[in-house]
């Protein structure tokens, strides 16, 4: 391999690390336990220059900044896409909702974007060193931190529909979103990487795409105060000269001080559901939407920055204070599937209802849009009796809604007067979204 090989390959299972001088050979015997190779490659130095050789000759001198933060940057020119607008002004779901509710929870439940991943994950060795406290299929994995009384919980969460209508909420929507996955088994976010996929930059259009990203993950991050510490890029993802949809993924770490006071989804007998953010009725770019129309057409969800930060904010504290017996973020899917998945991780049923005055009269787009639109800032929570007051105090001091839905119990998923729908038949919907 030719120097510039070596040094610009883009090569995978490697990690540069940095070693106190004379500790060098206590770090090889460590990888060496795992069968893996480690080479002394360069040694820090105090001159601001990166020089590269290949044996005793110099082959790169450069100083530092120029590949930090005096790099040149280019400047493609950006285009925001023709008809954008028009598609936006689109009614997201034109006509009567095609389905019953009860039959659209289940379509939603089945779909492959919504369904149990089950399937996937348990292809992998997800209790390597038996620290997995919380596996996949909630909002968040949690692992113990041995020797501590912490954890941390990491999650992944992007949404493709969102970023074709609007690529810079899109990304923050998936930067919330991971942030959200987090709060709801009560650890606090701390980091963020990102995973950038997108078309060929040289077009204009997709130009356009990745710069309004960045610029929407950079805004979510700081409202959320979550730094990026790391990342990677996806360019060029194109087939036929047509390219991809602008997928940005945001992985998402946090951390719990008491590992043993962790939340999961699952809902228990006896306590009480509640929503904690709007009641919203929309259907832009929803799951709903795409099964039901096979396009995309109206705008996403609405994203308030300091709305999120909020109802974040409160999540976390009443998780702390020990209020809450479990969180869901409410998102892909919207109210509806958020309460279903809750009573599917328990096993038990919950009845709940909506005042038909907000939702509209049985079989209306408004219903269909209050039950499975994807409205953003929002999680289902339950909780004791006991705990109603001190939690509805914490959220009006935080400024957040929270709407009491009803009781868990029974063996049904049912949110008066809209829906009802037998819970073991939504667990086969559920599990058999992607073996079938």
């Amino acid at each position: 391999m030719t120097p510039y090989e070596v040094m610009l390959s883009e090569s995978q299972e490697r990690m540069l690390i940095v070693v106190r001088r004379g500790e060098e050979e206590g770090v090889r015997a460590a990888f060496a336990r795992w069968d893996l190779r480690s080479d002394v490659v360069g040694t820090i130095t105090g001159d601001g220059r990166i020089r590269v050789r290949d044996g005793g000759e110099v082959v790169a001198d450069l100083p530092l900044p120029m590949l930090v933060d005096e790099v040149p940057l280019r400047h493609p020119p950006a285009r925001r896409p023709e008809g954008v607008d028009a598609v936006l002004a689109r009614d997201p779901l034109p006509g009567p909702p095609p389905w019953p509710h009860d039959e659209a929870l289940l379509r939603l439940l089945a779909s492959p974007n919504l369904g149990s991943r089950h399937p996937l994950f348990r292809r992998y060795d997800h209790q390597v060193g038996d620290d997995t406290v919380v596996p996949p299929g909630g909002d968040a994995a949690v692992l113990r931190v041995r020797g501590t009384p912490m954890g941390l919980a990491l999650t992944t969460d992007g949404n493709a529909r969102y970023g074709v209508l609007d690529p810079r909420r899109g990304a923050a929507i998936a930067v919330c979103e991971a942030a959200r996955n987090l709060v709801a088994t009560g650890a606090e976010p701390l980091g963020v990487t990102n995973c950038l996929n997108f078309g060929n930059p040289e077009k204009p259009e997709v130009f356009w795409q990745l710069r309004e990203a960045v610029e929407g993950i950079a805004e979510a991050c700081e409202a959320l105060g979550v730094p990026v510490v790391s990342g990677n890029v996806s360019l060029y993802n194109d087939t036929s000269g047509v390219s991809i949809d602008p997928t940005p993924v945001i992985g998402m770490v946090g951390r719990l001080a008491e590992v043993e006071r962790r939340l999961t989804p699952a809902l228990r007998p006896g306590d009480e559901v509640s929503l904690v953010g709007p009641l919203e009725a929309t259907l832009g770019a929803s799951e709903y939407q795409r099964l039901a129309t096979g396009a995309l057409a109206g705008p996403p969800p609405a994203l308030d920055l300091d709305l999120e930060r909020r109802v974040q904010a409160a999540v976390l504290e009443a998780a702390g204070a020990g209020l809450l017996a479990s969180a869901h973020d409410c998102a892909e899917g919207g109210l509806a599937v958020a309460l279903a998945e809750c009573c599917l991780a328990g096993g038990v049923g919950a009845a709940c209802g909506l005042d038909e005055a907000v939702t509209g009269r049985g079989l209306s787009p408004r219903a269909a849009a209050i039950l499975f639109g994807e409205g953003q800032s929002r999680f289902l929570v339950s909780h004791s009796t006991e705990a109603a007051v001190q939690l509805r105090a914490l959220m009006d001091r935080h400024q957040v809604r929270l709407l009491r839905l009803g009781m868990v119990g029974g063996d049904r998923i049912r949110i008066d007067p809209l829906l009802d729908v037998p819970l073991d038949r939504a667990r086969v919907a559920h599990e058999e979204a992607l073996r079938s």
